[in-house]
């Protein structure tokens, strides 16, 4: 499939996906949206791909924000059909079965704080740089951040960034649990795919039903959450990927997992 807006690499069971508008610091307008989405379902249906980074390309920016341009003169329910349409399309990471990890360098602001987000895991560079803005811009977040952020850092410290629109760098993120790791920029990318490889060295099936019982878990108490995971744990259990690492394991040699 061929994208204007996203480039979309495969590297063996991984896949890389670069937000490719360097000339407008990878700004998210309508059209990379909707690539973003379709390369997302690319990831999905290919079943020799595991695993997702996504990342910006040039050295400035994984994403600055939204093309704010774009969406000056909408109306009212224009405007609440592109903020729907990012959601959706950020929702889609979070139902695919297979990891996916953000790298982030440079600026990740509005739009693109809230696709970091929507990833399994963040990696920061050293110059990354967080915020949510909007409101300078008399708006607010319109693709995931008043639901995920809260999520992710605690209601207050969400309140705060979301109410003062400021900045915070990769240290302060990393503080707050915003993101999981901070590497110097030259090697993010190789830190990444570190990550990437050493989960793909884990049973593909139980990776991706551990993603989805935590989303879901974490969608209401504990109560259903424990009975989502006792369900996907039965799951496991008939899968040729649980019989392959307990007869591994009970042989004392690495197990060959085929996502069966």
């Amino acid at each position: 499939m061929e994208y204007k807006n996203v480039i979309l690499e495969r590297e063996d069971n991984l896949a890389i996906l670069y937000i490719n508008r360097p000339k407008a610091l990878n700004a998210l307008n309508v059209e990379t949206i909707r690539e973003i989405g379709r390369a997302i379902d690319e990831v999905k249906e290919d079943e020799a791909i595991k695993a997702l980074i996504i990342t910006g390309a040039g050295d400035k920016a994984f994403v600055a924000g939204a093309d704010i341009i774009g969406f000056m003169g909408f109306s009212a329910a224009k405007a609440r059909q592109a903020s729907e349409e990012g959601e959706l399309t950020f929702r889609k990471i979070d139902f695919l079965e297979k990891p996916v990890i953000a790298a982030v360098k440079g600026f990740a602001l509005g739009g693109g704080c809230e696709l970091a987000m929507a990833c399994d895991i963040r990696l920061a560079a050293e110059d990354a740089v967080f915020g949510q803005p909007e409101v300078a811009l008399g708006v607010i977040p319109g693709y995931g951040g008043t639901q995920r952020l809260p999520r992710l850092i605690g209601e207050g410290r969400a309140k705060e960034l979301t109410f003062t629109g400021s900045n915070i760098d990769a240290a302060e993120a990393y503080r707050i649990g915003l993101v999981n790791h901070v590497y110097p920029a030259a090697e993010l990318m190789d830190q990444a795919r570190k990550l990437a490889k050493k989960i793909l060295k884990n049973a593909p099936l139980a990776v991706g039903f551990s993603k989805i019982a935590i989303g879901q878990g974490l969608q209401g108490g504990i109560d259903s959450g424990l009975k989502i995971e006792s369900e996907f744990f039965g799951l496991c259990t008939s899968t040729e990927d649980m019989k392959e690492g307990t007869q591994a394991f009970a042989e004392k040699r690495k197990p060959q997992f085929k996502g069966q």
